[in-house]
């Protein structure tokens, strides 16, 4: 894989008024931190690190961060986006060493279509989408992959029944469920019909539809009667 170099600039002023200066600038503020170290604010080309997000590896790449000549071997820690958009906000990198395990959490992917669907009419609930980890830097898995071909209906999978490459540690609860086959709640199943009735009923109703859109246009609405009998009059 070729190596990844993000240019980044000291940050001296922080605050919300710098912040907005540095986005017209086609920049977003960041914070590199390190262990025994102290927290450098910096910014960074948001486009750079959004590349990066998109990337296999995404949040777990090893990239270098490029400050005035000299570069740092980080990994994105956290990022803010922005929640209409979701353009980049902020990013928060940490420097790793290469000899030394952290921890980071990475995707799980499920592979294979259960028995239990297949032949038993069950449906898969994919409960735990992301497992904590322990390792080197450079031994962060792109995912975990889970086989769930031989997965029957009312069985599951538990974090401590998955392989991992010998030099990953996982460091989530062994017991927790990563997904299990089930069958279809009979409330949803017996809902069906009870819903499709309620649609005809809905498209049978075309005034009550328009007495909707009227109100909302401003015009008059027509007195409507309570529970008890009573009218009700506009105010």
């Amino acid at each position: 894989m070729a190596e990844i170099v993000v240019a980044a600039q000291d940050r001296t002023e922080t605050g919300k008024n710098v912040n907005r200066r540095l986005r017209t600038k086609g920049l977003i503020p960041g914070v590199v931190y390190g262990a025994r170290k102290e927290p450098i604010p910096v910014a960074v080309s948001p486009k750079e690190i959004a590349s990066i997000l998109r990337s296999a590896t995404g949040e777990n790449t090893l990239f270098d961060l490029d400050l005035g000549g000299k570069r740092r071997r980080v990994i994105l820690k956290e990022f803010q986006l922005e929640p209409v958009k979701g353009q980049l906000l902020h990013a928060d990198f940490y420097e790793v060493a290469l000899d030394k395990a952290i921890e980071v959490k990475v995707h799980v992917e499920l592979q294979g279509t259960p028995v239990g669907v297949k032949l038993q009419g069950g449906i898969v609930d994919f409960v735990t989408r992301e497992l904590t980890i322990e390792c080197l830097p450079t031994d962060i898995p792109e995912k975990i992959v889970v086989d769930i071909a031989a997965l029957e209906l009312g069985k599951h999978i538990r974090v401590s029944e998955i392989q991992v490459p010998p030099k990953v540690q996982i460091v989530t609860d062994a017991e927790l469920v990563i997904v299990h086959v089930v069958a279809p709640r009979a409330e949803e199943a017996a809902a069906a019909p009870e819903v499709a009735a309620a649609e005809e009923a809905g498209a049978a109703e075309p005034e009550l539809i328009k007495k909707g859109k009227t109100a909302a246009e401003g015009e008059p609405v027509a007195e409507t009667k309570g529970e008890k009998g009573e009218k009700k009059e506009k105010k």
